[in-house]
């Protein structure tokens, strides 16, 4: 397997393991009718993250990969921001597995930015 291969595998298992943390971490949220739709919306944005992420991997075309790997920032950036609002409105600022959700989210945002500036 070449390095770019390893490399694509592993943003892919961080993905997933992105979105399991989310489902974790929001099953144990109480549940009011706020933090359901809450919830419903992380929950999708977040899987949208490693779905587009996959489905760029498996492009036809740059214009196609180019497309998908802006859908991934575009969910890694909601997901950041519905994590925020489950926080704060749960007051859970203290809780270390939301600070690093939310961290896991900028560094997506960080690094699907980086993928996009070297595919120019």
């Amino acid at each position: 397997m070449t390095k770019i291969q390893n490399q694509n595998y592993d943003l892919e298992e961080r993905t997933f393991n992105f979105t399991k943390r989310v489902i974790e971490f929001c099953k144990k949220l109480v549940r009011t009718v706020e933090n359901i739709e809450l919830i419903r919306q992380v929950v999708r944005a977040s899987g949208s993250v490693g779905a587009n992420y996959i489905e760029a991997n498996e492009s036809l075309s740059k214009k196609d990969f180019m497309m998908r790997i802006k859908i991934s920032r575009k969910e890694s950036k909601e997901s950041r921001y519905w994590l925020r609002l489950i926080i704060d409105t749960n007051n859970l600022s203290s809780n270390n597995e939301g600070k690093f959700l939310i961290q896991e989210a900028s560094e997506f945002i960080k690094i699907f930015n980086s993928i996009l500036t070297n595919s120019k």
